[in-house]
């Protein structure tokens, strides 16, 4: 009965979201894994497979409603602080999603581009080996952009991308004078692949928003979630866009 309850009000919802402007870019930190392994009794590592699965799942909603980029924030600078095992577990994972993108055929039906966005240099051979190989198939790809935040920093891409500028106002290639949001926005992880963040939305109870996309979600609305990243559920996400779409409401912007 619960079940038939929650698949009459999942699509009562859907059917309302989809009735107003569907956001372009939505950014989640998945945060939660750890703990909901700890909660069931499993190794920190099985709750982070139970993350992934979830990330296949929620690419494929956003698919659904329409959502042009979805930037997911897999794994931070200062997850590098973790135990040698969990890091080699999570590159692990992370080669292996990118893996499935790669032979999957909604990847090139839905002419999805993948770009994974971050301090490559951090990362293992192996893994920049897959980068590279799923970027390069999904490149001409225009239809939908799937970011991965891997090594990832928010306030180290603004550092890095004003070297960058630095470095080419230094070779003349740049004048001061020409410097603009535009210019930097060039400059960051994506090479001006960015859009503007819409909404970003955070799971696992935590109210802050951890160094990611300062810049591209200078002015995005943020919803934070009780539940853990595996537990998130598509009614999450609805009524995430939902508060999105409220909130544009109250602003004068007509959802």
């Amino acid at each position: 009965m619960m079940r038939l309850v929650y698949k009459l009000y999942e699509k009562r919802l859907l059917n309302r979201v989809k009735n107003g402007i569907i956001p372009r870019h939505i950014a989640i930190i998945m945060d939660g894994n750890r703990r909901y392994a700890k909660k069931r009794g499993l190794r920190p590592f099985q709750g982070h497979v139970f993350g992934s699965k979830k990330a296949e799942e929620v690419i494929e909603w956003c698919w659904e409603l329409d959502i042009k980029m979805l930037t997911l924030y897999a794994f931070s600078t200062e997850n590098f602080k973790r135990s040698e095992e969990e890091k080699k577990n999570i590159f692990s994972l992370i080669e292996r999603e990118l893996r499935r993108l790669l032979t999957d055929k909604r990847t090139y039906e839905n002419k999805v581009r993948v770009k994974v966005i971050g301090r490559r240099e951090l990362l293992p051979n192996n893994l920049l080996d897959t980068i590279e190989e799923v970027e390069r198939a999904t490149r001409n790809h225009r239809n939908y952009f799937l970011n991965i935040a891997v090594a990832y920093g928010g306030r180290q891409e603004i550092v890095d991308a004003a070297k960058k500028i630095l470095k080419k106002v230094k070779e003349g290639i740049l004048r001061p004078e020409m410097i603009d949001e535009d210019v930097v926005e060039e400059h960051l992880y994506s090479d001006g692949d960015y859009v503007e963040v819409d909404l970003v939305i955070r799971t696992g109870g935590e109210l802050r928003l951890s160094n990611f996309l300062p810049w591209q979600a200078a002015s995005s609305v943020a919803y934070f979630c009780d539940v853990y990243w595996p537990e998130f559920r598509k009614i999450d996400l609805l009524r995430a866009i939902r508060s999105w779409q409220f909130r544009r409401c109250l602003n004068g912007v007509q959802a």
